[in-house]
């Protein structure tokens, strides 16, 4: 089981105020469910609309399970969103606008909701993408039908950017915000409503997007999983065959994304080594190398050598991706510092 990088107890307090950061943390969440605290939560939030409370809660292992019922569901009765999310959440969310104005509110959406959204958006647009490839890749008419379904879900966990900025405690928030706390996606019906867990592992890289070389960058308990590369999709047979890279099976890729995906998790100076690359300049700076890729731009690196040596007397080596009109090593060197080759001058070699 797997909580995203950023989930660590430094990281998620990190910049954010503490209360942001617990929405921060359920938002990000890869433990089971907890379904007895969800159970209450959406019965809340029925009570709290003025319904009776859902006949049954059913369980699902991913959203797409939950789409699969939705759709399968015939006496579920009507979707009750309306009551139980929107309407109360466009009530708090008018009342709060009103009583700090539009200067104070976007002020209070910046330091809540709006540092959770980019990173959690980002993740909600994926599952749903996932789940239309998986049950519907060649149907329009079906994947018309699911996305309707993925866009009446009410996201539990990762409604936290909303509920972060709102007031939710004592209000009829109160239920959606317990889901949040403990479950994943949800979709409230008269009789019935459907619940998800969350997932099991999640992998992001410090830009908050979905990232694992190793297996599936996001995965459920039921197997609904997405593979990702630096938040570019690809699929498990590709991160599998990335163990058993070549250059010569990288230079044979003929789509440029994957194929630099594929110098990535190789390394860039491993297959500089291994292809027999001939370096296109050195100086007193460093060696400059130029990789040509067919239908693609050409990968240029600097080689540097640090001249402090290291606990056990070795020095290491950087490279240094830098421009492909790059002719010179100093002039390599330089673009990483904002400067011009004429401007490069150190005083100390690091």
């Amino acid at each position: 089981m797997t909580i995203a990088q950023e989930s660590g107890p430094a990281a998620v307090t990190g910049g954010f105020t503490e209360e942001t950061a617990r929405w921060r943390a359920w938002a990000a969440s890869a433990e089971p469910a907890d379904r007895a605290a969800a159970e209450e939560g959406v019965r809340l939030a029925y009570r709290s609309a003025g319904l009776a409370e859902p006949e049954r809660v059913i369980w699902a292992g991913s959203p797409r399970e939950g789409v699969t019922l939705v759709r399968e569901g015939t006496d579920f009765g009507a979707s009750v969103r309306e009551a139980v999310r929107t309407a109360p959440w466009a009530a708090e969310r008018d009342r709060l606008y009103q009583e700090l104005g539009p200067a104070g509110w976007s002020r209070h959406w910046s330091g809540t909701g709006g540092a959770l959204w980019d990173a959690t958006q980002a993740l909600v647009d994926r599952i749903r993408a996932g789940v239309l490839d998986d049950l519907a890749p060649d149907d329009a008419a079906a994947r018309t039908e699911i996305r309707l379904v993925l866009l009446d879900a009410l996201l539990g966990q990762h409604d936290a950017p909303w509920l972060a900025a709102l007031d939710t405690e004592g209000s009829p928030l109160a239920g959606p915000a317990r889901v949040c706390r403990s479950a994943g996606w949800w979709w409230p019906f008269e009789k019935v409503a459907v619940v998800c867990e969350r997932p099991v592992a999640l992998h992001r890289d410090e830009a908050g997007r979905l990232d694992h070389g190793d297996g599936p960058a996001l995965e459920f308990p039921d197997g609904f999983a997405l593979c990702a590369w630096r938040g570019m999709p690809v699929t498990r047979a590709f991160l599998d065959e990335l163990r058993t890279l070549t250059p010569e099976r990288i230079r044979q890729e003929e789509n440029a994304e994957l194929r630099r995906v594929m110098l990535e998790y190789y390394g860039y100076d491993r297959y500089l080594s291994d292809s027999g690359a001939q370096p296109l300049h050195r100086d007193g700076t460093g060696t400059l190398w130029r990789i040509a890729l067919p239908d693609d731009e050409p990968v240029v690196m600097v080689e540097v050598l640090n001249s402090t040596p290291e606990p056990d007397g070795t020095h290491r080596t950087y490279w240094l991706r830098v421009p492909p009109t790059t002719r010179t090593a100093r002039e390599g060197v330089a673009w990483t510092f904002g400067l011009g080759a004429e401007a490069y001058e150190p005083l100390e070699e690091t």
